[in-house]
């Protein structure tokens, strides 16, 4: 299994608010699809955009986020669930001729334009989050972690 770090309200949103495009701004995962565990960072998003707080407000299911934008702690250093890797593609811009720069169309409403899109479906929360240290890009997961996380989820390697 591979593990990916995120920042703090976007690995909640991942597993629990319906996220299903992770931004980058490259192709971190290469050829992978399969099953990746979501690790949130201790580190959190400084701040959000309307658009952003907007998009987690509505998918706040359980008060987390909202209360997070209040000033509540929300968890970090742990993973959270496990989400499936369905595909990746790029959003950029183009040169229509003259008309100035049309952007193709997202994929979907957390899509961010002129990036690498993580396509993710499939969401699985750990019962109990797992604490772990988090580090840069897409990674291997050892695998005493890995089977920690399938007896939670109810899978066998």
């Amino acid at each position: 299994m591979r593990i990916l770090t995120v920042r703090q309200p976007w690995a909640w949103a991942i597993i629990h608010g319906g996220k299903d495009v992770e931004n980058r701004v490259r192709n971190i995962a290469g050829d992978y699809r399969g099953p990746i565990a979501i690790h949130a960072a201790i580190g959190k998003t400084a701040s959000l955009t309307e658009a952003d707080e907007e998009l987690l407000i509505n998918n706040d299911i359980d008060g987390k986020v909202e209360a997070w934008m209040d000033g509540e702690p929300i968890e970090g250093g742990v993973i959270l669930g496990v989400i499936y890797l369905i595909g990746v593609h790029h959003s950029g811009a183009s040169d229509f001729g003259g008309e100035g720069t049309r952007f193709t169309p997202l994929c979907s409403e957390w899509a961010q334009q002129d990036a690498w899109h993580l396509e993710l479906t499939n969401p699985r929360p750990l019962v109990e989050p797992i604490p772990y240290r988090g580090a840069l890009g897409l990674r291997e997961l050892d695998d005493d972690t890995t089977a920690r996380i399938l007896a939670q989820i109810g899978e066998t390697a």
